[in-house]
């Protein structure tokens, strides 16, 4: 699924607001994912430049197989941190319920849905 473009006016990752989408997502995200990312680009024979401030990657210069790679890693993450976000809040609602409130446990109602829908 391609995140940073709208399929009817731009089917490529390759346009200019596209790529800076990408960027300042990839900019956004914690070390670890931005880690993952440059595996994916160095893996894919992605030209980088490295100096004592990080690496950098000219978007402009990537293949499109390799965009749509990195686009499936953040959807990846998103959906991942999506779920652990949903998951901790089962987990207070269920420490709330079960641990917190001394009343009657019999009839506690407890809430499986996704934050996000």
């Amino acid at each position: 699924m391609n995140t940073f473009t709208d399929t009817d006016t731009c089917p490529t990752f390759k346009s200019p607001d596209s790529l800076h989408k990408m960027k300042t997502t990839i900019e956004s995200m914690n070390k670890y994912h931005q880690i993952e990312i440059l595996k994916i680009l160095s893996k894919n024979l992605c030209k980088l430049n490295e100096n004592k401030s990080g690496v950098y990657v000219n978007l402009s210069f990537v293949n499109e197989d390799t965009l749509k790679e990195v686009d499936e890693y953040i959807q990846y993450t998103r959906e991942q941190e999506d779920s652990i976000i949903t998951m901790e809040y089962q987990k207070e609602e269920f420490k709330n319920a079960f641990f917190l409130e001394k009343e009657d446990k019999d009839n506690v109602t407890v809430s499986y849905n996704s934050l996000n829908k």
